[in-house]
């Protein structure tokens, strides 16, 4: 048995959260904020058998896209002030970041 906790971008999680119950996983899924651009995020968290976790793997990978979005980086008063300060760069976002932990008993009640 092992405990699969997924943190993936909002933008992504309803589409995530379809995928679960159309392959019959049971996930519980939380609210958070992360990140160094304070987005929301939603973190899954998954009790499933050893066999199906390449399975939940493949499934979060297809479902949690990067993509690329622009942003404004704060202006840090202290510092000289440089002529890019203000203008918004392009970063990477998206994806998943996800963890697969042993799981000594499992028990629903």
């Amino acid at each position: 048995m092992k405990m699969i906790i997924a943190i993936v971008q909002d933008k992504d999680s309803n589409r995530l959260s379809n995928q679960f119950i159309e392959e019959n996983i049971r996930a519980t899924k939380l609210s958070t904020t992360g990140g160094f651009l304070k987005s929301g995020n939603t973190t899954f968290m998954i009790g499933i058998e050893d066999e199906r976790v390449h399975d939940v793997l493949e499934l979060i990978k297809e479902t949690s896209r990067t993509r690329k979005q622009f942003m404004t980086p704060p202006i840090n008063l202290d510092a000289s002030m440089d002529s890019s300060a203000a203008y918004p760069v392009e970063v990477q976002v998206g994806g998943a970041t996800v963890f697969v932990l042993p799981i000594d008993s499992f028990q629903q009640f």
